[in-house]
Order: C-alpha cells, then sequence, then structure tokens
C-alpha cells in the first residue's frame, strides 16, 4: 500500500492549469516515504497499519500548515487545525485488484468536467472490481495527459458525498504494486483541493463511480458544532 497522493496531477490552479502538473501536494511524503504500511520509515521496524496511517496523516497536516504549496490559503495555515478524517478501517482494504479493461458503453477517451467549468482530457483506464456489503461493485480508473505515467486516478462518491464528505467527491491515487495489482484503500481517500481554495480546478467524479453506499473511511469534512 502506498502512503501517497497526487493532488496536482488533478488538481490545477484555475488560472495556471500547468503549474505543478504531475506533481503532488504530498509530494513531501514521496513515494519512498511510509512506502508500505508495516514499515518504519527506514524499512526496518514493523509499524502497524493503523500507525502507517497515522504517521502519514500527522506529515500531512504538517505539510498543509508550513508549505508554500498547501491547498490552504496562506492567510489560514497558522490557525489550520488539522484534516478532520473518519476512524481507519482495515475492512476497507482491497489489495491484490486487478485493473480490467474498460468495457462500458462510454467512450475510453472523454474529457472530464471539472469544478470551474472546463474541460480535461482522460482516459478511462480500466475498472476496479470489489466486494463489500454484500455485493459486487466497480469504480473506474483514469489517467490524464499531465499526471504521472504509472498511477491510476480513481474519484468515487459515496453515500457520504455532500453530508459528511465534500458533494464533489473524493480521491483516490493508485500506483501498481510489484507483481502488476492494485490495492484500494479508503482509508487514503482524499479530498480535491478546491475544498480549500476555489483557485484550484478540480475533476468533478463521474457517475458511473458512484457507490451505492456508506465509505466511512479517509478525510471528511469538519463536524459542525
Amino acid at each position: 500500500m502506498t502512503l501517497e497522493h497526487d493532488h496536482e496531477a488533478h488538481d490545477h490552479q484555475a488560472h495556471d492549469h500547468d503549474e505543478h502538473a504531475g506533481h503532488d501536494h504530498d509530494e513531501h511524503a514521496g513515494r519512498d516515504h511510509d512506502e508500505h504500511a508495516g514499515h518504519d520509515h527506514a524499512g526496518h521496524e514493523h509499524v502497524s497499519y493503523p500507525d502507517a496511517i497515522a504517521n502519514y496523516r500527522a506529515d500531512k497536516d504538517d505539510y498543509f500548515r508550513e508549505s508554500q504549496g498547501s491547498p490552504v490559503p496562506a492567510a489560514d495555515r497558522a490557525t489550520f487545525l488539522g484534516i478532520p478524517y473518519f476512524p481507519v478501517d482495515e475492512g476497507l482494504r482491497f489489495e491484490g485488484l486487478t485493473l480490467e479493461p474498460y468495457a462500458g458503453s462510454e467512450p475510453a477517451q472523454f474529457q472530464i468536467p471539472t469544478s470551474d467549468g472546463k474541460l480535461r482530457d482522460a482516459v478511462r483506464a480500466g475498472v476496479l472490481r470489489f466486494d463489500l456489503g454484500g455485493a459486487t461493485h466497480t469504480l473506474t480508473g483514469y489517467t490524464f495527459a499531465t499526471g504521472a505515467s504509472d498511477s491510476i486516478f480513481v474519484p468515487f462518491l459515496d453515500g457520504t458525498s455532500g453530508k459528511e464528505s465534500y458533494g464533489a467527491g473524493r480521491y483516490l491515487d493508485l500506483y501498481p504494486e510489484h507483481d502488476g495489482t492494485y490495492a484500494l484503500d479508503f482509508n487514503l481517500a482524499y479530498h480535491p483541493s478546491c475544498v480549500y481554495d476555489t483557485k484550484f480546478s478540480c475533476p468533478l467524479t463521474p457517475a458511473e463511480n458512484r457507490l451505492p453506499l456508506r465509505i466511512e473511511a479517509g478525510e471528511r469534512l469538519a463536524v459542525e458544532p
């Protein structure tokens, strides 16, 4: 399980769609920083999955609070309290998934709408299939010309969308494991940058990736007092 996100491969500043294209708001973590849950930063000591997630989230909060690349507006960073999350749920990790060829009725090459009313060229790279709640579900993975060449972008909507989580969906960035399979870990689901600042242009989740159940894992909106 790779502990990373690829925000800026998907979320561009609306006034400059090429700014930092293909880079990551969590680039401070890097692909080698906590690359797999169960190992420490040096890769020697065993770290439990919940601890690995907690460490990653703490690093991300520091980055959002302190980095010039943070999506949080500069004026708000000093008072940024951290990202709210659902509790870690190891039952919402699905490993060893095959990226099946896309065989739906929509065209493989299409333009995905963004939060600022624009369109971005995208490709339906394949479909991931997993079992949850007594049923089999699918999520389509997408690629962009400006994204990391080996990453799959998986936005999704679920029963929390528009309530406990952002109404336009949450994102997952997937990288192939050594055997070519993928791990779908909803504990790593994150909000697009436009949640923090409307200057970002964020892809909207296609209807085909609406899940008919609640995914209570990953980032959520703050609980109203």
